[in-house]
């Protein structure tokens, strides 16, 4: 095992040093990392730089500000960057989708806190790619930002049309925002690590088109997960919790086959599935939920892992609910009949804190419960304790979890945390994401003087 990342001591708050794969195309000046130019490598002066961030945060949309600035502020090392060094940056990004449709909403709020931390202007317009957008761009000045509007307002964005049309990248470098907005850059930059594992045309068209590269904030995730999954140091604890089922079953499904996990520490609606797979009562409130947000389908691949890996799951052995402004809990077993829980309860949460202390590595991702209310907070917050705790190397990743870091003071006393969670998911499954993919191929494309 390489130990530059687990010798790192976790308290530092800065980030492991790690040694870099790199690799020299014969004949060329170009050094990359894992196939990927770096901002290292690219002079950026005087060039309209097309850049693909992700800064979606919750917002308050009664007053229209964000609730947090956790992503916005890790991409600013890059921006200021390409800033500094006399480009014309083109900010692209995208705030919730039509699947979260509660939380679509327009970018200008992310241009203000992005102005505050920059301390520089960051304009915004309320467009895309139609010829407002076009023609701000064609206006800009060397080291000038530009923040575009929600790029999910275009249909071709959005979740739905990336899952039903499954365009492949070529086609990608067809649709209306690459062919708008492409002519107009001279380099593609992608700092959009949390949401390399979509792929959507402003993630993944443009490097079928421009000479690309990776964001200071991409660079550094995936070196860092990269070296981490080269050999994870034992016992390796993945704590799965929150409501985003797929990605849960997906990494469960690979860590445990491929040996990487040696406990599963379950909460949220991941432990419901689980529990109801065992066929263990949960409350009536609690099935109806998994019903109505269509993840019946994961019962049957529950079955099969608890089948295949009930010494390495760890399930809840008690279940809490709330009453009025009373919180309850009950072992798994003495659930009544009607009721919907809430989070895990005191016992699991104690027993979750255990592994975690005995552990030497720790993934987590997704809260063990409705974490942002007082009465259903105590799990997560008890496994967020443990975290802070524990001598292991701690990888925190996803939004909710995020916040969670957040709330609890934890976030100077985690490893790691990673702006993504669909992302960290997929890329700890050994998955190529699409945008890395993307990237490769838009690295091959020479830059023009």
């Amino acid at each position: 095992m390489r130990g530059s990342l687990f010798s790192h001591q976790k308290r530092s708050g800065a980030a492991p040093a790690v040694n870099l794969p790199r690799g020299l195309r014969k004949g060329e000046a170009i050094i990359m990392k894992f196939g990927i130019r770096t901002l290292d490598e690219v002079n950026v002066s005087g060039k309209t730089v097309l850049c693909r961030i992700d800064i979606n945060q919750p917002v308050d949309m009664e007053t229209g500000t964000l609730k947090s600035t956790t992503r916005i502020q890790a991409c600013v090392p890059t921006i200021r960057e390409l800033s500094d060094k006399g480009a014309k940056v083109v900010l692209m990004a995208h705030q919730g989708s039509d699947i979260e449709y509660q939380n679509f909403y327009t970018t200008e709020p992310h241009s203000k806190v992005l102005s505050e931390l920059l301390g520089k202007e960051v304009q915004f317009i309320p467009d895309v790619c139609g010829p407002a957008a076009i023609e701000k761009i064609k206006s800009l000045k060397d080291g000038e930002i530009l923040l575009l509007d929600n790029v999910r307002f275009m249909s071709e964005e959005q979740t739905l049309f990336e899952k039903k049309l499954r365009l492949t990248h070529e086609e990608m470098a067809k649709t209306i925002v690459v062919r708008k907005l492409a002519p107009l850059g001279d380099l593609y930059l992608n700092d959009a690590f949390a949401a390399a594992h979509r792929d959507q045309p402003t993630l993944s068209g443009f490097e079928q088109v421009l000479p690309s590269m990776m964001g200071r904030l991409f660079e550094k995730e995936y070196v860092v997960l990269s070296e981490l999954m080269e050999a994870p140091a034992r016992p390796c604890t993945f704590v799965l919790g929150g409501a985003k089922i797929a990605d849960a079953f997906l990494m469960m499904e690979s860590v445990l086959s491929a040996g990487a996990a040696d406990h599963i520490l379950a909460g949220g609606v991941v432990a419901n599935i689980l529990l109801i797979a065992k066929g263990e009562q949960i409350g009536q409130g609690s099935y109806d939920f998994i019903v109505k947000s269509n993840y019946e389908e994961f019962f049957e691949k529950a079955k099969v892992l608890l089948e295949k890996y009930a010494d390495k799951i760890v399930l809840p052995v008690d279940l809490a609910w709330t009453e009025g402004d009373v919180r309850k809990e009950a072992k798994i077993g003495e659930i009544p009949a009607e009721i919907g829980s809430t989070d895990i309860g005191e016992e699991t949460a104690k027993m979750y804190q255990k592994y975690i202390l005995e552990s030497k590595t720790v993934f987590v991702n997704g809260p063990m419960g409705i974490f942002e209310a007082e009465l259903t907070e105590l799990g997560t917050k008890m496994v967020w304790d443990a975290l802070g705790d524990t001598e292991a190397f701690t990888v925190v990743g996803g939004g909710d979890s995020i916040t969670a870091t957040t709330k609890y003071g934890k976030t100077d006393k985690i490893s790691y945390i990673c702006t993504g969670g669909g992302a960290l998911i997929r890329f700890l499954t050994g998955e190529e994401l699409p945008v890395v993919k993307a990237l490769r191929h838009g690295s091959q494309i020479p830059i023009k003087d």
